[in-house]
């Protein structure tokens, strides 16, 4: 008992999330340490600004560290702060300073911003903006609006470094990809020996499985978003677009190919509630979770999408109900059926045009 605590105690305190936190922000940090640098020396040291808050600031707030550096995102963040910025310098140049401008420019900019966009986050970058400009006076700079010169000079900066220092998601995007593929062999996995054993605790189990696919599908389509987003800018990403629209087009089959999992769950879950094995789903299962496994190793490597079109494609000819469970109830042969969109979204994802893969399929 007294050595498991210290060992949880370990646990807790490991370094090793922190490392990794580290790690996959180090493109983010460089880009918001020279963006920010440069944008305050520029406006120090060339256009003469004694205290350049705002050319800092706004390009920290609009880079950020979040995981989507797309450069509409940027540019929408920065868009929010330089209304707010603008509202605040004119208020301060017809009102002066005090505490009722501030509620006068805190109003006037949340209006405005909220009429603008749609984005709640938009309205708040203005308004924090706008409150910093009028509750901070212009230190040693005489000249009007010169604090909306700062935001728009570290609004120019965010959008510079991320076209050249562009963040490359794609070592986020391959664990989530790991993530994504290994949740749905593990699903495939548990449906397999529910209809091997004839469990329909086991079904259920993996109908819940099935169900919690949705957010890692959609972790990859950020980053992948992100991705795309950014190499059509950087000129240094722009030899990595083509294979960026294969994980484009291998993420839309893997999309609606965890869609089609739940419904073979799901059908599953149902036919098992007479707690009758069914060796020849089980076997057809193992062949689809043996085609999704090289699938995802094609992701990394496109060697690999032969292999991965060839076995699945030997499954999908197998699925006809009727040449399976000859003589079988309605609900079996539906749960074979259910597999039919499956295999052909995994032939998608491996590269197969769509009208090809359904071809594959026998027709019923």
């Amino acid at each position: 008992m007294t050595a498991a605590v210290p060992a949880r105690l370990r646990d807790r305190f490991t370094p090793r999330p922190g490392l990794e936190r580290l790690r996959s922000s180090a493109g983010a940090i460089t880009q918001i340490v020279v963006a920010a640098t440069g944008a305050y020396a520029f406006a120090y040291f060339v256009l003469g600004h004694q205290a350049p808050l705002l050319a800092a600031t706004v390009t920290v707030s609009s880079l950020g560290l979040v995981r989507d550096a797309r450069p509409r995102r940027v540019l929408e963040t920065v868009a929010g702060m330089i209304v707010g910025i603008a509202i605040a310098e004119l208020i301060v140049l017809g009102l002066g300073h005090g505490w009722w401008q501030l509620g006068v420019t805190l109003f006037a900019t949340l209006v405005v911003a909220r009429f603008l966009s749609p984005q709640p986050g938009f309205a708040i970058a203005a308004t924090i903006q706008s409150a910093i400009v009028l509750i901070l006076p212009a230190a040693g700079v005489s000249a009007p609006l010169s604090r909306l010169t700062d935001g728009l000079l570290g609004g120019a900066a965010a959008l510079l470094v991320t076209a050249l220092i562009p963040r490359n998601p794609r070592a986020e995007a391959l664990r989530e990809v790991r993530r994504l593929f290994a949740a749905m062999d593990d699903t495939l996995a548990t449906l397999g020996q529910a209809l091997e054993r004839g469990s329909r605790l086991r079904a259920e189990r993996a109908l819940e499985k099935a169900r919690a696919l949705d957010p890692l599908v959609r972790g990859w389509r950020e980053l992948l978003d992100s991705s795309v987003a950014i190499a059509r800018i950087s000129p240094w990403l722009r030899a990595s677009r083509s294979e960026l629209a294969r994980q484009e087009r291998i993420l839309g089959g893997m999309d609606l190919a965890a869609r089609n999992l739940r419904v073979v769950a799901r059908r599953a879950a149902y036919v098992e509630d007479d707690g009758k094995a069914r060796p020849a789903a089980a076997d057809l299962l193992r062949a689809l979770r043996k085609g999704l496994a090289l699938v995802g190793q094609s992701v990394e490597d496109i060697s690999m999408e032969p292999a991965a079109r060839e076995a699945l494609l030997a499954v999908a000819r197998l699925l006809d109900p009727q040449a399976v469970l000859p003589g079988a109830a309605v609900s079996d042969h539906s749960l074979i059926a259910a597999l039919r969109p499956l295999a052909v979204d995994l032939l998608v994802a491996a590269g197969m045009p769509r009208d090809e893969a359904r071809a594959a399929v026998p027709r019923i």
